[in-house]
């Protein structure tokens, strides 16, 4: 079953789109604000989001932008701004749909059904292997020997941003600039955190301290 993350801050449209969505046969999730689309974008993984542009704390394109810093994840914006320059805005954000209000619900759900198939089309290209490792970016998965990883969403995307440039050093201030962004109120021992955690669930050598600086992925690769 597909997940998709409804970001609508109406409650009326947002209970609507939930509804029909799950008729449709997806499993959804909601938020009705910025901060609250992220936090739950980084505890799970979706299939697509549905994306208001006008919402409280942190706007759709704020939300847009977080999200491709750490995701290819198809995106839909759904809202009353009409305009070409908005239209531009998000697709140089590189969103893959945009639908007006008032909107017609099938229109919408072809729409959301085009993107999904395409994205299932190049599967294959959306992959990412590293030794004995295959990441998924679409389904946010790791596999490790064909194992499934059980992984948060952070832990993967970390992950996935060192396997992206093996051998490239990462402070832990790139790190937390990357993926906590905002919402970050602690302090770097936080990735040294969740260092430890992937490296006790690869059980393998594949990330490396660099003392004093950060750490990288080893850049021979097979």
């Amino acid at each position: 079953m597909k997940s998709i993350l409804i970001v609508e801050d109406e409650p009326d449209i947002q209970e609507l789109l939930c509804a029909y969505l799950r008729d449709a046969g997806y499993e959804t999730a909601a938020a009705g604000d910025g901060v609250a689309a992220m936090d739950l974008f980084q505890a799970r993984a979706f299939d697509l989001v549905l994306l208001d542009i006008m919402l409280p704390k942190i706007d759709g394109f704020g939300v847009c932008e977080l999200i491709r810093r750490q995701s290819q994840v198809p995106i839909l914006m759904l809202t009353a701004l009409d305009g070409e320059e908005q239209q531009l805005r998000g697709f140089g954000l590189d969103i893959d749909d945009y639908v007006t209000k008032p909107f017609s619900m099938p229109v919408l759900l072809e729409k959301i059904r085009v993107i999904l198939r395409r994205r299932g089309s190049t599967e294959e290209d959306s992959c990412l292997r590293y030794r004995d490792l295959t990441l998924n970016l679409d389904t946010r998965e790791a596999l490790l020997d064909g194992r499934p990883l059980d992984l948060t969403a952070r832990e993967f995307e970390l992950l996935l941003t060192l396997l992206n440039a093996p051998g490239r050093v990462f402070t832990r201030e790139m790190l937390l600039a990357k993926l906590w962004g905002y919402d970050f109120y602690g302090d770097e021992r936080v990735v040294d955190s969740h260092i430890k955690n992937l490296r006790r669930k690869l059980g393998r050598d594949y990330i490396e301290t660099v003392r004093g600086v950060g750490y990288r992925a080893a850049k021979e690769t097979v």
